[in-house]
């Protein structure tokens, strides 16, 4: 009957939007004016940095429902929902209810969803309204809370937020993703544990008051209404908040409240109002999560307790246990991954969530009225937030934390059968028995070669190329245990610490940055991070001025001191010498100007980044394996110096620039490596590597190395001759989220020197060397 009932309005509701006129136009890709009104809370999409621009969030997400649409003159109504991507800067503060106006260039939406058209705005929105006065407070109370919660280290005042009022704007891209490889993201999107805890708190509130059912039950209500306004329109949210409105009534009412007519209830309410909540990940989760935790959490809690557990305990383990498994094949059907951390480190982070909640509420209602007051209660809470970030850290850096799954209704279904086997083994005595011993054997098998032997790192490295994306992250062996020089830092922490924790860094003496690009010093936060480090060093160039003022304020506030290298500098440690080649000629430290042209912004001297890449410092290194040369992002014209200025040869070489076509093929015949190390970020946009750069270094007999398709690539010395040893790479991710998949470690030889090689051109010989071997 609520089939019948609902299929009728909800295919309505679809028609119309397929056939919105705004679909037609967006095909076109026509420019229009739209007059809109704000739907939800524009929602960040974070970028990594590069050359001058710098990483962190630029542009945001605004759904918004049409009012009417001006099109070359012609005024066109339209009820459909448009989402708008425009700057973060002109954009974030729009808040729910406003009407805005704003010319749009539209964009095909995906097919069959209610969102008609992607909309590209360019310029700020016109504000033709207040907000609703309930939503003006809400963002007044969500920036006085951020505000107060800056008492608390970057991480947690990131951190607290979120885990409030699911307000991310603040958190950290390394705390974000550590979350999600740990299962625990579920705790910054805020959803029933958060409307519980809330409501909860003022029921006993009310009860210590002696308040009657009735007047509880509306002090509930009232700071069940305020909460969801606080914390945006959110599926989960939305459902949460039906469910705890479905329960306030059953407490008016004098009836016995259940949680699965509520649930009911929460998703026929919401879906008949917005039927593309049926298919949002959130709200599927949510609802998976809330009938597991109805129906099959009890049962399993109350076996437990008859084994002898206390019944707190047997709650604390059944509660995380029964939402991954019920959770599982949704996660890995739409993402592709099952956290296998999950259970325990839900299960050690929930003692401290219910008190971080509460203290961290009280402090939001204190943050506008009271900010002194606020910052002590926000203080209370620190501690808990901080062993927060501390279990998801060091859960997701187990090995095999994530495993990856096949996405799709088939990876779904596959995971159901898996969960199905798992749930029945494990009820019968026999069967668990063997699931049992099962276990044991996969364990015995699996954690010798994970962890006690695992394929990486290789024995001996002298260096390696940490797989950080589009950027430049390398570490070279000093040949004491645990202790290395970094030479650039990648554009994304998360990638370069974990890339250190591999190879067991832990003393860092020194840090080079060639240049100032985001995507060579924006990781630099991460070399930091439980590590000692001796000093950074740079180059002459201080372009573009806000990645050194970041260098200079990271570096100080933890006692580093800064210091700059000049051509003819050397450095010596037990197995590593580092001599600096460039930049050879004086250069303006303003502009990182080696003498090219003038002009530009920020003061780079060029507006693509051309003049900083060529005052890179360029570094000879030379390790057990052989000389290792170290080009930063070196062009044309530096490149073309480097060639009349001093002896090229080295064994390795850094290939410049990530493979850029900008290189001289000269340059590289003049270094002649044996081995071709490629930093590049898999489907880059910059065409990275070239092929013509490739062609050139494998018909010169290079053994071609890229981290886009290898990971983390090492070069060791085998048989007295270097070869490269390649971890694998790791799995990318919807939503742009890295993955942690370990593969088995792949050695690989340079060619010999002499003779012509299969993958040579035509009529091409490579240039002789001393060693016959076989690749």
């Amino acid at each position: 009957m609520c089939g019948l009932l609902t299929a009728w309005p909800t295919a309505v509701r679809l028609y119309d939007a397929e056939h919105d006129p705004l679909r037609e136009r967006a095909r076109r890709g026509e420019e229009v004016m739209l007059t809109a009104v704000v739907a939800e809370r524009p929602r960040q999409v974070h970028m990594s940095g590069y050359g001058s621009l710098r990483g962190g969030t630029r542009s945001v997400l605004v759904p918004v429902d049409v009012r009417h649409v001006d099109s070359g003159g012609e005024r066109i109504d339209s009820d459909g929902r448009v989402l708008l991507l425009g700057a973060a800067e002109s954009w974030a503060g729009v808040l729910v209810g406003q009407r805005v106006a704003a010319r749009a260039e539209l964009a095909p939406a995906r097919p069959h969803e209610l969102t008609v058209a992607v909309g590209y705005v360019r310029g700020p929105p016109s504000v033709e309204g207040e907000a609703p006065w309930w939503q003006r407070d809400g963002e007044s109370l969500r920036v006085a809370f951020r505000d107060v919660s800056g008492v608390l280290d970057e991480e947690s005042a990131g951190l607290l937020p979120g885990l409030v009022v699911g307000d991310t704007t603040g958190l950290p891209g390394r705390v974000e993703q550590e979350f999600l490889d740990a299962g625990m993201s579920h705790l910054t999107a805020v959803s029933g544990s958060n409307v519980a805890i809330v409501c909860g708190a003022v029921l006993l509130l009310a009860r210590a008051f002696r308040f009657g059912p009735r007047g509880s039950a509306a002090l509930a209500a009232g700071a069940l209404a305020g909460f969801v306004v606080l914390v945006g329109y959110e599926p989960s949210v939305l459902r949460a908040g039906v469910m705890g409105a479905v329960g306030l009534l059953a407490l008016v009412l004098g009836r016995r409240g259940s949680a699965l007519p509520a649930l009911a209830a929460a998703v026929c309410v919401l879906c008949l109002h917005d039927p593309e909540m049926g298919v949002s990940m959130g709200f599927v989760l949510s609802v998976v999560a809330t009938a597991a935790l109805v129906l099959v959490a009890p049962p399993w809690s109350r076996t437990l307790a008859r084994r002898g557990l206390p019944r707190g305990v047997a709650d604390a383990i059944a509660v995380p246990a029964v939402a991954f498994l019920a959770t599982a094949p949704v996660i890995a059907g739409m993402v592709g991954e099952v956290s296998l951390v999950s259970v325990v480190a839900n299960l050690l982070a929930a003692p401290v969530v219910a008190p971080v909640t509460v203290l961290g509420a009280v402090g939001a209602i204190l943050a506008p009225i009271w900010p002194g007051a606020a910052e002590v209660v926000v203080l209370l809470a620190g501690p808990g937030v901080e062993w927060l970030i501390l279990v998801a850290r060091q859960a997701a850096a187990v090995p095999g934390a994530v495993l990856p799954w096949p996405q799709g209704w088939w990876g779904g279904a596959l995971a159901v059968v898996v969960v199905a086997v798992l749930v029945c083994g494990f009820r019968f005595r026999r069967s668990r028995s063997l699931f049992v011993l099962l276990a044991v054997v996969a364990l015995v098998l699996a954690l010798p070669v994970r962890v006690l032997t695992p394929g990486w790192p290789p024995d001996d490295w002298v260096l390696v190329a940490c797989d950080v994306g589009q950027g430049d992250g390398l570490v070279l062996a000093t040949g004491e245990p645990g202790r290395a020089v970094i030479v650039d830092t990648g554009p994304d922490p998360l990638s370069l610490d974990r890339c250190l924790d591999r190879l067991d860094v832990e003393r860092v003496p020194l840090v080079v940055l060639t240049h100032l690009h985001a995507d060579h010093v924006g990781g630099l936060a991460a070399v930091f991070d439980g590590r000692a480090v001796g000093a950074v060093a740079v180059g002459p160039g201080r372009a573009p001025g806000w990645a050194w003022r970041d260098v200079l304020e990271s570096s100080s506030t933890r006692g580093v001191p800064v210091v700059e290298l000049a051509e003819g500098d050397r450095l010596v440690w037990a197995e590593l010498r580092l001599e600096v080649l460039a930049p050879a000629g004086p250069v303006d430290p303003l502009s990182g100007d080696t003498g090219g042209s003038t002009g530009g912004t920020d003061g780079t001297g060029d507006t693509d980044g051309t003049t900083v890449n060529n005052s890179s410092v360029v570094l000879r290194a030379t390790t057990p394996a052989g000389r290792v040369l170290l080009t930063g992002d070196v062009e044309l014209t530096a490149q073309a110096e480097l060639l009349a200025a001093t002896d090229l040869r080295a064994e390795i070489l850094k290939v410049p620039h990530h493979g850029s076509r900008y290189t001289l093929p000269a340059f590289l015949t003049a270094v002649s490596p044996r081995v071709a190390v490629t930093s590049v970020g898999a489907d880059n946009t910059y065409g990275h590597p070239s092929p013509v750069t490739l062609r050139v270094l494998t018909g010169a007999g290079a053994l071609v190395t890229r981290t886009d398709t290898g990971g983390d690539t090492a070069v060791v010395m085998d048989g007295g001759q270097p070869a490269v040893v390649e971890r694998g790479p790791e799995p990318r991710r919807r939503r742009g989220r890295a993955g942690e998949l370990i593969r088995p470690a792949r050695l690989a030889r340079p060619p010999p020197k002499a003779g012509r090689w299969p993958w040579a051109p035509p009529g091409r010989r490579a240039r002789r060397g001393s060693s016959n071997r076989p690749r």
